[in-house]
Order: C-alpha cells, then structure tokens, then sequence
C-alpha cells in the first residue's frame, strides 16, 4: 500500500438518526432505516433526547401493545416510569437496563414521574428493540429490571465497557437473551481503540465525540453498521461515548408494523384487529388511556 491512501476501513454502512417527534421531546430513529432493516436481532433503535423539558412536562407514552419483540431500555440521564400489563412498576434510571419481552402480547406505558415533572425533567437514553426468534415469538410476556451494580463493567487502555447484553470481553450480563446477541456501551478516552467483540453482524453508534476506522469517521448521532470477521479496532479522535450491538441474525425476514414485529404478516393483522376492539391486557394503574390505533397494517420488504 502506498504511503498516501488511506488504511481500510471496517464501516460498511453509515445510518444518520433521523428527527421524529414523540410528545414534548425529539428522537432520533435509527433502525429500521430505508438502507437497513436490522443488525442482527436488532430490529428497532431510537436515541431518545438529550431533553431538558419545561416545568409540568415529560414524556407521557400512554399504554400501547407489542408482540414478537423484547424492548430494552437504557437512560444516561433522567428517569421513566414504565408500567405494563403484567403488573411491573418500575422506575428506570441511568445505567440500569429494562428488559420486556412482549411473545404473544404485553401492553406498556412510559411517562415521566409527577416529581420530575414538576422541576421540568431531562431524558436521554436509548430504547432499542430486539426481534425474537421464531421459537419465542408467542412465549409468555415477561418483564426484568437490571440495576446500574449487576450490569458487568471493565476498564483498559482508556476504555472502559459495560456489557448491557449477552457476552464480550470475558463476561456475561444479566439479561434474558433469547438468541445470541451483544450490546455494549463504552466510554473512550482520545486516542484510545475500541476492541470489537466477535458476532456474525455488529455495528456502533456515537452518542457523543468521534470514531474513525481508516479514512472514514463516525460522527455523532450516527450508527455505522461494520464489515463481518476480523477489523481493525476504532479509534477515538476525541473523548467519546458509544454503544455498539449485533448477534446472530434470525435468518428468516422480520415484518415491522407499528409496534409489532413478527415473521407472519398475518400474525400482526391479528394483533392490531386485537388492540382496536380493546382485547389486549390493560395496565394496572394506567388504565384510563391508550394509543389508539388510526390505521391498518402496511408492509414493505423485510
């Protein structure tokens, strides 16, 4: 290689969030984009703020159903309060992960507590949705909450990692995969490279600073989907905070529709016509409102 040009890169692909209102705050979507449905099981990615709202507002999802998918949510700042139908009341706070697995059908909600709302409350998080394989698609729902201490952390070389989700780096998080999967998040001090555990499909995401991989730079709000087998590890051009997932893909088409995921179309035309004539599980405590559904399941290709 001559001198001049520039070393390979591992990024394939760059997906830039994308601005989508949900009530008083914005989120960046990610996934599923128009140049990528999924990265490994990972079939949905929004980043959710940084917001610091006004006093009296907040997030206020009211109750809305899920089927074939388990949601992970995961906050930097700021706290949700999430209610589901199985009874689960549980507060999310930084650093810890909520993990709902929907199977067959679960209904949820996730407002900001009246005690941020009243001093006017900062969010920013990640929630990420993981498609489940097709043994688990109408498993019981299930609902588990991982605290900030049980989540397995290392440090080296200017990187320190946690591991939210499967097994990396030697160690493996508490939550309940349900098909092989990674997500870590990491924090890189400038100048310090970012080993990339091994799965089938992996991609990272910049909250904050830089990443490069040869000639090529990952800016911030940006998910760069990388090349399969041995890369070079990232580099950070300055302090940086990232995630990165992937796993095993599912080897068989997922459609998205609303908040459902399954590899049946007909399975969501059946979950949606359930959640317009009220026979989804309502939430214990939230009970008095819910989405209501405005429009009928449409596909494109997986």
């Amino acid at each position: 290689m001559q001198a001049d040009e520039p070393a390979e890169t591992a990024i394939e692909l760059e997906i830039p969030a994308r601005a989508r209102r949900l009530d008083a705050f914005e989120v960046g979507r990610v996934l599923p984009a128009p140049t990528r449905r999924m990265v490994g099981p990972f079939a949905f990615f929004d980043h959710m703020g940084p917001a610091h709202l006004g006093p009296g507002l907040g997030m206020d999802v009211r109750p809305h159903p899920h089927i074939g998918l388990a949601t992970v949510t995961y906050l930097f700042e700021g706290e949700i309060l999430h209610r589901d139908s199985l009874g689960s009341l549980q507060a999310i706070r930084p650093g810890a992960i909520n993990w709902m697995s929907a199977g067959r059908g679960i209904v949820h909600s996730e407002r900001s507590p009246a005690e941020a709302r009243a001093q006017g409350p900062k969010l920013h998080g990640l929630q990420l949705w993981v498609a489940l394989p097709r043994s688990a698609e109408e498993s019981e729902p299930a609902f588990s909450h991982h605290p900030t201490e049980t989540i397995p952390e290392l440090s080296s070389r200017g990187v320190r990692v946690r591991v939210l989700a499967g097994s990396a780096y030697g160690v493996t998080a508490p939550t309940p995969i349900a098909s092989p999967l990674v997500y870590v998040e990491a924090h890189l001090k400038a100048g310090a490279r970012f080993e990339l555990p091994p799965a089938s499909e992996r991609a990272v995401y910049v909250i904050e600073g830089e990443l490069r991989s040869g000639g090529k730079t990952v800016p911030p709000r940006t998910l760069a989907v990388l090349r399969s087998g041995d890369v070079e590890p990232l580099t950070a051009t300055m302090p940086t905070r990232m995630v990165l997932v992937g796993g095993e893909p599912l080897g068989e088409p997922r459609y998205i529709w609303w908040n459902f995921v399954s590899s049946s179309q007909d399975r969501i035309i059946q979950a949606a016509h359930e959640w317009k004539e009220q026979r989804f599980p309502l939430v214990p405590g939230d009970e008095h409102e819910r989405i209501p559904l405005t429009d009928e399941p449409k596909f494109a290709h997986p």
